[in-house]
């Protein structure tokens, strides 16, 4: 039995792991980088750790430390959220052989998976459907043209080693190829440390469908049902919703079996999330597999009634599985929106602040998975999320209906977010028919929507910015003895260095 956990993470995901460890009466360790002094998962940790300066590599990224931290404050195992480390496989090589545990797949099945090629072709050797394309990273633009002529334009340049839409570029002739390739391979090493790129047929329109999929160390194998994820900007999801609109029952037998396939495929256990590209046939196709906690995990936990991330950490602790396939069925339609700091009015670039007003939406149906509060800094440094806003009916209706009322709801003063981008999805009709693909918000989302946000958004934001910045002012020495005074109450802050 874990008695302490290390959250090598933050913001809102650190939050729900320390919430879980609460109701499992297990200690929660955080830690928090120069840039997170005043971040609410600090505050929400039974204890509290500085790990390191504000960049990434220095702080969240330094795996040394971070390990040799919790040996020195006995963690029993290490939560490593999503980002950051989630997906390292030389990380949690090294969490396993400190004797500590890691909460989530072996290493062994994360380089699998995690180097895409490679990843293709296991699928391949076991009859699960990809998308056409290189069975190995290219070399060379040449080789990429070859490929490209083979299969035909238009095609994809993926990066080998990532996701997130980091190296990704769509190219439609032999021209564009030429230079893009480069440009792929420079922001896959940027983002990755690996240059190596991949190429694949582009699929057309396409929808962006998963499964979760959650397997114990006794070889007992789960699916969760699929996630509908085609909202996306930049190949970033914004909205996600469960189940999808689109599949129906045969298909749903057929893509949840593929995914359990997938994931025995490479000795799988833990939590971790198939994704596939579904054309307007319904033929779908591998995409990539997500060796961690999904973001959007909070809408299958609200239409199974499952904890993901508890189950997580029973499976770290070698218990079976909860439940088995067939205590599993859909109850509901549940969505999430992706709460941003970022000015959709200068091509979504991040919003940093502090926040000055956070006050969220309430009511049956209605959950917030947050990493803010009052006072909490937006910095440069990291993802800009703010929070997750998932919201529950008796079907999809209710749940659309539901979240418009909570984001109406929701305010939150200091940054600039993208809520108003979510206002108007909700009122679109090609949202609201479900007949929306992963080019929807490139199709759909018109200047003059743009125009007319930036008239109403900042004006309200000005306007609201105004109100309360005196008082905020005024009351920030109040404020800041009772942040004070939680923070001896609540957690144990330690500087580790």
């Amino acid at each position: 039995m874990f008695k302490k956990i290390l959250i090598a993470n933050r913001g809102e995901i650190a939050v729900r792991i320390a919430r879980a460890c609460r109701e499992l009466n297990i200690k929660s360790a955080a830690i928090y980088s120069d840039a997170d002094r005043n971040s609410l998962h600090v505050r929400h940790a039974d204890e509290a750790y500085y790990i390191g300066s504000s960049p990434a590599n220095e702080s969240y990224l330094n795996y040394p430390k971070i390990i040799e931290l919790a040996k020195k404050i006995a963690a029993d195992a290490i939560h490593p959220g999503y980002g950051f480390l989630s997906e390292n496989a030389e990380f949690i090589s090294a969490v396993e052989n400190s004797n500590i545990t890691f909460i989530g797949p072996s290493a062994k099945s994360v380089a699998l998976m995690g180097e895409k090629t490679a990843a293709r072709l296991l699928m391949k050797k076991n009859n699960i459907p990809v998308v056409p394309g290189s069975e190995k990273s290219l070399t060379n633009v040449n080789e990429a043209m070859e490929i490209a002529n083979e299969i035909g334009y238009p095609v994809m340049l993926k990066a080998s080693a990532g996701g997130g839409g980091k190296g990704m570029r769509k190219v439609f002739n032999e021209n564009e190829l030429k230079v893009e390739f480069e440009r792929a391979k420079n922001e896959a090493l940027k983002a990755f440390g690996n240059n190596a790129v991949y190429l694949e047929k582009l699929i057309e329109e396409p929808k962006h469908i998963e499964v979760q999929i959650i397997a114990d160390k006794h070889g007992n194998y789960a699916h969760l049902f699929e996630r509908e994820c085609s909202v996306q900007r930049r190949h970033q999801k914004i909205i996600e919703e469960s189940p999808s609109t689109f599949v129906d029952e045969f298909i749903r037998e057929k893509i949840t079996k593929a995914a359990i396939e997938a994931a025995k495929a490479c000795n799988y256990y833990n939590a971790g999330t198939i994704e596939f590209l579904m054309d307007k046939n319904k033929n779908f196709y591998f995409l990539e597999m997500n060796t961690r906690l999904q973001v959007e995990h909070p809408v299958t936990e609200m239409i199974t009634g499952i904890d993901l991330v508890k189950e997580q950490i029973s499976i770290a602790q070698g218990n079976k599985l909860s439940f088995s396939q067939n205590d599993l069925k859909i109850n509901g339609h549940a969505i999430e929106c992706r709460i941003y700091a970022e000015d959709i009015n200068n091509n979504f670039a991040p919003s940093i602040g502090q926040i000055k007003l956070h006050k969220p939406p309430l009511g049956p149906g209605v959950r917030l998975d947050s990493g803010i509060d009052v006072f909490s800094d937006v910095p440069v440094y990291y993802d800009p999320i703010l929070s997750k806003v998932i919201t529950w009916g008796k079907n999809r209706e209710e749940a659309i209906e539901r979240m418009k009322r909570a984001l109406s709801e929701y305010q939150i003063v200091g940054v600039i977010t993208n809520i108003p981008v979510f206002n108007w999805i909700f009122s679109h009709e090609v949202f609201i028919n479900g007949s929306f693909t992963i080019n929807f918000i490139e199709k759909e989302f018109l200047p003059k929507f743009l125009t007319e946000s930036k008239l109403q958004s900042n004006e309200k934001y000005e306007l609201v910015s105004a109100i309360f910045g005196a008082m905020i002012k005024n009351s920030e020495q109040s404020n800041a003895v009772f942040i004070n005074n939680n923070k001896s109450n609540n957690w144990l802050s330690q500087n580790y260095e």
